[in-house]
């Protein structure tokens, strides 16, 4: 199936091609998809769909995180269509990114949490897009990379301080079962993208994110060889709760 490459395709295929020495992950002998990089037998491409969506996402994202199969920012450029992807620099930005975030079309907000606000930056915890300057798009920035990676880069990139915080603390823990982090409250990047779109008024969007990502982990984990093949019962229901969503 020849599904249109999005942002986090694209820029998968450029680290690839600078990369010194192929990248190895765990699970490294496992034969993936090339856009999904799901074993090949649990490979869910053919559901993959996008939404109709008044929303925008810029993915920094840190270093090689765009090359981990575990990565579940590809999954938001997989939904969305107005979303973009970029490798973090911390001494020089790149400038297609930064024309973007200052594009008089769109209303940046940075997802992190208030408490790395710095003195002076606005944070909000709900976005109205019917009530932004001018009908500006809200464009939602996120911060691809573990949690430590993530608040280097926050803090590292000047220009995200003067753009407001778009911050929320959900009541349930992260159920990312491939890479949890420290923190109770931490969640997966595709999982705070999917409480952003229901926090801007596209709560439906976000339970389709939220279900793609639940694929995911479930596809992942079975091409880790956590369940027996002939199993395959949760991985139905979750590819029919998707599609179901989409209809």
């Amino acid at each position: 199936m020849n599904l249109p490459k999005h942002a986090v395709h694209r820029l998968y295929e450029y680290r690839k091609a600078i990369s010194s020495r192929p990248f190895t992950a765990r699970g490294k002998n496992v034969i993936r998809c090339q856009s999904c990089l799901l074993a090949e037998q649990f490979c869910t491409c053919r559901f993959r769909k996008q939404v109709s969506s008044e929303l925008a996402f810029i993915l920094i994202m840190y270093d090689d995180e765009v090359l981990k199969p575990s990565n579940s920012g590809r999954l938001i450029a997989d939904i969305i269509p107005d979303t973009h992807a970029f490798i973090w620099s911390r001494n020089e930005p790149n400038r297609k990114m930064l024309s973007i975030i200052n594009d008089p079309q769109y209303q940046p907000f940075v997802i992190f949490p208030s408490e790395y606000a710095v003195d002076g930056q606005a944070v909000v915890n709900h976005v109205d897009p019917s009530k932004l300057p001018l009908g500006k798009k809200p464009l939602f920035i996120v911060l691809d990379g573990s949690w430590r990676e993530a608040i280097k880069m926050f803090r590292k990139s000047e220009y995200l301080h003067s753009l407001p915080l778009f911050s929320f603390s959900p009541e349930s823990t992260a159920s990312y079962a491939l890479r949890k982090g420290a923190r109770e409250f931490q969640l997966g990047t595709a999982e705070v993208a999917a409480l952003a779109l229901s926090a801007a008024g596209e709560p439906v969007n976000g339970q389709v994110l939220e279900a793609w990502f639940a694929l995911f982990v479930e596809s992942s984990l079975h091409g880790r060889s956590r369940n027996n093949p002939n199993e395959l019962g949760q991985l139905d229901l979750l590819r029919a709760k998707y599609t179901a969503l989409l209809t």
